[in-house]
């Protein structure tokens, strides 16, 4: 009985061994790029899993450059203010004397600045306009004033604070200005004078230090006298109309005067003390053909008291000599022109400033 058990095991184990090899799925060829896995099938039949050594490249996503950053934050600083300053002063029975009067200047300044890397585009418009009312006086112009300021930036590198930069400058008037108490004789109009300053330089930007300096080699001045009157009167530097010994006109007047010249220019925008804000303005220009040295001066200091959000105090002064306006006086009715000379204004007012 034992030498017959060891036969049957042994033909036992060789028809297994048969059945198992017949079926067992045959292992695919190994190639160079692939990983053979085997996987486990349902009975003891073994299917491969193929997984790729080298994979498609992968396409790197297109960048496109827009006016906002990844943080979703746009690379436009935006600031608009307007106010409305009014100044009164009445009298009743006083035995001291006084005239009573009205004053209200309208003001507005609106910011747009673009920063990118290495470029910086500043954008500014400011205008003013004033009328002051006496009893027993005609209505009268306080102040008027357009000026739009850009300038255009770049830089090598974020670490300095020098730009190469190209500037456009404007400003002009709103309406016409008199010598009062004449006003039948219109001494200034809307774009007569205007005036265009377009030049290349370098500019240093602080934010630290809260200021910055402009200096231009090569600025031209372009003055403008649109109104026809005014430009055969030779105002503002303009030449004047030729005549005849009879008084016949023989060539009218030029309607604009052009200059290149030096160009430095200044601001100072910081708060001094607490609720004190300073705003100080300096532009000198001399012209190389013209009397190269005579320098014209337009120097403006504005200083911003706050009480609160909506009410602030505005103390301001401008100062301008340029030696191309000539003063003028009134005498018996009679206008008289004199040479040129510092021209001086001086502003205080309270009133209601807008911000957004």
């Amino acid at each position: 009985m034992k030498f017959l058990s060891i036969p049957l095991l042994l033909f036992f184990f060789s028809f297994s061994f048969q059945t198992f090899a017949q079926e067992t799925t045959p292992i695919p060829e190994v190639t160079n790029d692939s990983i053979i896995l085997l996987t486990p099938t349902a009975g003891p039949t073994f299917r491969p899993f193929v997984i790729p050594t080298s994979l498609p490249p992968i396409k790197a996503p297109t960048i496109r450059k827009t006016s906002v950053n990844t943080l979703g934050i746009s690379n436009w600083i935006k600031k608009n203010k307007l106010g409305f300053d009014i100044t009164q002063i009445a009298f009743v029975n006083w035995n001291a004397g006084g005239t009573s009067s009205i004053s209200g200047l309208v003001k507005g300044n609106f910011i747009r600045v673009y920063t990118r890397e290495n470029y910086k585009w500043q954008n500014e418009l400011i205008f003013r306009y004033g009328l002051n009312k006496q009893d027993g006086i005609e209505l009268r112009k306080t102040d008027d004033a357009v000026l739009i300021n850009s300038t255009f930036g770049y830089r090598k590198d974020t670490l300095t604070n020098w730009y190469y930069s190209a500037k456009f400058n404007f400003n002009t008037q709103f309406t016409a200005g008199y010598s009062y108490p004449n006003k039948e004789v219109a001494i200034s109009r809307a774009f007569a004078p205007a005036y265009v300053f377009i030049g290349l330089g370098a500019e240093k930007i602080d934010k630290k230090k809260n200021y910055s300096y402009y200096i231009s080699p090569f600025t031209s001045k372009t003055t403008l006298v649109l109104d026809q009157t005014l430009a055969d009167q030779g105002a503002f530097g303009v030449d004047a109309a030729i005549y005849d010994t009879n008084g016949v006109l023989i060539q009218k007047g030029k309607r604009s005067r052009s200059e290149l010249g030096f160009l430095f220019s200044s601001q100072i925008k910081k708060e001094i003390f607490k609720n004190i804000h300073l705003d100080n303005r300096l532009s000198l220009y001399s012209d190389y053909i013209n009397r190269f040295g005579n320098v014209d001066i337009d120097w403006n200091l504005q200083l911003e008291l706050v009480v609160n959000k909506y009410v602030k105090a505005n103390i301001g002064s401008q100062l301008i000599y340029d030696d191309d306006i000539k003063s003028k006086r009134e005498e018996n009715g009679v206008q008289i022109t004199e040479g040129p000379k510092v021209q001086l204004k001086q502003v205080l007012g309270v009133g209601i400033v807008y911000e957004f």
